[in-house]
């Protein structure tokens, strides 16, 4: 089995003294490649060099959560960093969080949009995040004239349709395997078409609740996205290679790869 983990912070402090074994354990598991995310200007450098150190891909972005540290001419930056580094597949992590409210939500917006219409300008794919702010996420992502992933999907019918019907793609996380709060999603996973499916673990987090034997850590890792496929799988009641290889060709589709 081959899988495409689009979504990894690699440069969490979590795996500050094992990254590489981390990698290492991932390809073991079938993980052929991961999209390691760029949350701000200096974690995003930071991904692209974790990136070209593991021959891997990054996105370059602000995360809502850093929305109020953009300052200066930031797209101008993010623009340099992609055309700098042929590994930035896409751009973000970008969106709006008014679940946590870590930032501002007129500066949430703003930063969004700019990074909407830079994607835009760059012909790059987004990595969206959304949570609890579909309306005015809806408002400023219809201007995108690029593909783009719905990051760590975890919301409604209404925001589901609506987001495939502009022709994104929906990550799917360990999120689907939590019996206390997932499920909304798995009962709304059957409605993503395998053609706009994908996987990934946002390691370290969301660990997988259906690994057994239960593992010691809460920490996720890269190698856990096959519990995540699994759990779709039975859900889509489809065999896991099916679905599986949907979303690895997803990947390489989204993201502008070519298949080996």
């Amino acid at each position: 089995m081959r899988y495409f983990d689009i979504g990894v912070n690699l440069s969490s402090e979590q795996f500050a003294k094992d990254r590489a074994d981390v990698v290492s354990r991932a390809r073991l598991a079938g993980v052929d490649n991961m999209l390691l995310i760029g949350s701000n200007i200096q974690d995003s450098r930071q991904a692209i060099a974790l990136a070209n150190e593991f021959s891997l891909i990054a996105s370059a972005g602000i995360h809502p959560h850093d929305a109020k540290t953009a300052e200066g001419d930031y797209c101008q930056i993010i623009q340099n960093l992609a055309d700098q580094n042929p590994l930035v597949a896409a751009i973000g992590e970008c969106g709006l969080d008014y679940n946590r409210d870590f930032s501002p939500r007129d500066k949430q917006r703003e930063v969004f949009a700019a990074q909407v219409a830079l994607a835009n300008k760059l012909n790059k794919p987004l990595y969206m995040h959304q949570r609890d702010a579909h309306h005015d996420f809806l408002a400023i992502v219809k201007e995108a004239q690029v593909p783009g992933v719905v990051h760590c999907f975890t919301d409604s019918e209404e925001a589901l349709e609506t987001y495939l019907e502009l022709g994104f793609y929906i990550g799917i996380t360990g999120w689907l395997c939590d019996e206390r709060r997932g499920d909304t999603l798995r009962k709304l996973l059957p409605r993503i078409p395998l053609d706009k499916l994908l996987f990934e673990t946002d390691a370290p987090y969301l660990l997988p609740r259906n690994i057994k034997p239960k593992p010691k850590s809460r920490r996720s890792e890269p190698l856990h996205i096959e519990y995540v496929a699994k759990q779709a799988a039975e859900l889509y009641q489809r065999p896991l290679e099916e679905v599986a290889n949907a979303a690895f060709y997803n990947a390489h589709k989204l993201f502008g790869l070519e298949l080996a």
